[in-house]
Parts: C-alpha cells; structure tokens; sequence
C-alpha cells in the first residue's frame, strides 16, 4: 500500500477489499460472510430509513512495533451494542460473534492497517439495521448487521492538541430518559445544526449541558467530558451521555496512577476550579480542551494559558495509546490480538 501516505491521512471514509455481513432472519442469526461490494441493497421501506431503528459502534485496530494487531477491547463495543439493542427493540448481536466479525473484516483488510509510528489506526465501523419493509411503526422483523473499515489519521487536524469549546443552550443532544445512553444515528442527527454553528463560530465543537434544567456539564458533541483538579478525575453522571469506553479506560488508567476517580453531576460553575479539561471518545482518544466558552453568561473558562495539553491528560493519553500499540503492557487484559 505504498501509494497511500499514512502520515497525512484525514479522518475519512476509504475504500478496502473486505466487509463482513450477517443477518437476522426467522428469529435467528445467520452466518458471517465475507462481502467485497461496498453497497446494500435496502428496500425503500426498511424501517431503519422511516423509523430510525439503527445503531453502530465504533473502534480501532493498530499495528504494533513488533507488527502484531490489536484491537482495543471491542467486548465491551458488543456489550454497549447489546445494551442499544435492548432499548431500541433490536435483537442482541452474541458477543463471539461480533468479536469473530471484527477480527474476520481487520484480517481481510490486514493491508489497510497502518503502519507503527504513522499515528494512523484502521477505524472499525460496525452498524445494525431494521431491514424489514413495512410502514407501520413497530421493530423490524428482519435484521443486518454489517462491519467496514477504513484507515484514518487522526479526529482533530492537529492530533493531540488543545481546542476550543462553545456551550449551548439552543439545542440538546439527548432527553434524560431518550436515546442518549444508545449509540444511534439519531443522536447525532439531533447534534449536526449545533456543531455547524460552533464550526462556523470557530470552534471544534459544541457543548451540551443537562436538558432537563441546563445547570450541568453533559457531553461535548459527539464526546465525553472529564476534568482534572486536586488528583482527581472526575466525570459526568447523566442519564443522557452514551458510556464512552475510553471514558472508562481512562478512568481505570486514572486510578492506576494514584488518582481519584469521582463519577457525579458537574454544575457548570464547577468548571472554573478544572485544571485541565478534555473530551473523549474512540476517535480522538483525548481531546484536551483549551477553554469553553458561554456566550450567553459573557464568562470563559480557560484550562490552558499555553495552549499545550495538560501534564495529566498527557500521561492519560500516552498510557492509552501506549496500550493499544503495544508499547505499554496490557494489564487489564483490554487488547485482542489478530493472527
């Protein structure tokens, strides 16, 4: 793959040899198949495109410098992916299954991944839908459950460096008791107007508080958010924030370094004591936030005067990262290998 230049590539979708498919049909799943067409046949009336009954997920494949694959901890991507299907009417994809998928499909674009020291990583989009044709509004009675792969580079152009945030209070992501716990495509249709206003702003992302009363730090875009302050980590408690799994490495991470970890609301004045901020998520790992701005309270608040990440959200960043290439040893056991 010598004509792709893996030190330059965006966060974007590229063609690859192989995708994996499986299908739910008769009350059952099928087998995994290899598939090299990039497209599906849908019906028009598939109640994913009328009625939303999808969900995806979302993780990475890396090469090491010994040249081993690993994936990070995609059992805990089936689980999140189970417990979506549990609240949207979808049937549970077993956990071996959607681990065999991830490994066939990484193994069959083995000459996708790229190589060590590039900061490149094969993204791993798995995605369930509703296929059945109906227009009635109840679950689907057939299923497909498909997993891609492309190579990207890193989320933010600038890898791990410190951005600007905007809160806002004219849209919410997610209702309490909605959809936010879920990793669905309707979330983040609900977030595309408020993220191109703080793009458009010139910022990297927006800013949710609680929508129930506005007064706490919810998610940032598409992310989770944590911040730093006397040793501890401390992230939101919320009944609307999808339950990030680098969220929760980091908290482990967190812990193993000697730091408390506290999981609680965050009023928003809370924000001024933070020493260091960041969101999270798959794609970025960490991204350290360099302020967050409130238009309407006229109010700033500034995690880094330099511009550079904090020593913390370093450490945390490295620690992960040096995991999932292989750099750091596995101790919680988070990696799969791919022979």
């Amino acid at each position: 793959m010598s004509e792709i230049d893996w030190s330059n590539l965006s966060f974007g979708y590229m063609r690859t040899d192989y995708n994996v498919r499986c299908y739910y049909r008769n009350n059952q799943w099928g087998a995994l198949e290899l598939c090299s067409e990039e497209t599906i046949n849908l019906h028009m009336a598939a109640v994913c495109l009328h009625y939303g009954q999808e969900a995806f997920e979302g993780l990475k494949a890396f090469r090491g410098k010994d040249g081993k694959i690993r994936i990070f901890r995609p059992e805990e991507n089936a689980a999140r992916l189970q417990s979506t299907c549990r609240g949207i009417l979808m049937p549970e994809l077993p956990t071996e299954t959607f681990v065999n998928a991830v490994k066939m499909v990484v193994k069959a674009n083995e000459r996708f991944i790229p190589p060590y020291g590039t900061g490149a990583s094969l993204y791993i989009r798995p995605l369930l839908i509703g296929t059945s044709a109906q227009v009635g509004v109840h679950p689907s009675d057939e299923y497909m459950f498909v997993v891609f792969v492309t190579p990207v580079g890193p989320y933010f152009k600038g890898g791990f460096a410190t951005n600007p945030y905007v809160i806002t209070r004219d849209y919410d992501r997610s209702a309490p008791l909605g959809t936010g716990i879920y990793k669905v495509g309707g979330n983040y249709a609900a977030s595309l107007k408020a993220n191109k206003l703080a793009h458009d702003a010139g910022y990297s992302c927006e800013f949710y508080l609680d929508a129930k009363e506005k007064k706490y730090i919810d998610e940032c875009g598409a992310a989770n958010f944590f911040g730093i302050k006397n040793n501890t980590y401390i992230t939101p408690k919320s009944t609307s924030i999808l339950p990030s799994i680098t969220n929760k490495s980091l908290m482990q991470l967190a812990e193993d370094m000697g730091m408390k970890v506290e999981r609680r609301q965050i009023p928003e004045e809370e924000l001024e004591t933070f020493e260091e901020a960041g969101a999270c998520g798959t794609a970025a790992v960490i991204s350290p936030i360099e302020r967050i701005d409130d238009p309407e309270k006229n109010k700033s608040y500034v995690f880094s005067k330099d511009g550079k990440p904090g020593p913390i959200s370093t450490k945390l960043y490295n620690k992960l990262r040096g995991i999932q290439l292989g750099d750091e040893p596995d101790t919680h056991h988070w990696v799969t290998f791919v022979e």
